[in-house]
């Protein structure tokens, strides 16, 4: 399988990116419901094209990470979280998502963040593994705190330092 470039994401990879979103969604890994129609804009006030890093293959966008803050709090600003991870049914397994955590590690770090966290589904157990081959930690547990598929989930909250 070709290798994926990452980069930072452009307004022009809107598109693609909510079609990833929506192909992507599953409630293994998010609480939100399916996507319905009209969709809505993938970009927002809330993340841009600069809170993402893409991967690319064959000029086509496979995966994503949304990098953002924990709270709007200037008290909590030396802290980045990822917001948000995705990669193509068809990029997976082939180390796009360990690209993509690693790249969002850098930038947290490139950006001046001290530490870098994240919440991850309980049932979600391939991301856990992920991210704690990448060095983050369980930090806290919320237990049962979203009721999914006919089942309560754990929100687990993972986090390390940049230091």
């Amino acid at each position: 399988m070709p290798e994926s470039l990452l980069r930072p994401a452009r307004p022009a990879d809107e598109g693609e990116l909510a079609l990833l979103d929506r192909d992507t969604w599953s409630s293994l890994h998010t609480v939100s419901p399916p996507p319905q129609p009209p969709y809505g804009t993938f970009f927002g006030e809330r993340s841009g094209p600069g809170d993402h890093i893409v991967a690319e293959r064959d000029g086509r966008v496979v995966g994503y990470v949304r990098l953002g803050f924990p709270s709007p709090h200037a008290s909590n600003q030396h802290v980045r979280q990822i917001h948000g991870l995705a990669v193509a049914e068809e990029a997976r397994g082939a180390g796009v998502g360990r690209a993509l955590v690693r790249a969002a590690v850098q930038e947290a770090r490139d950006r001046g963040a001290r530490r870098i966290t994240l919440r991850v589904l309980g049932h979600n157990t391939t991301a856990r593994v992920l991210y704690e081959s990448e060095g983050f930690v369980v930090e806290g547990v919320q237990p049962e705190e979203f009721f999914l598929g006919g089942r309560y989930v754990d929100d687990v909250l993972m986090g390390r330092s940049l230091l």
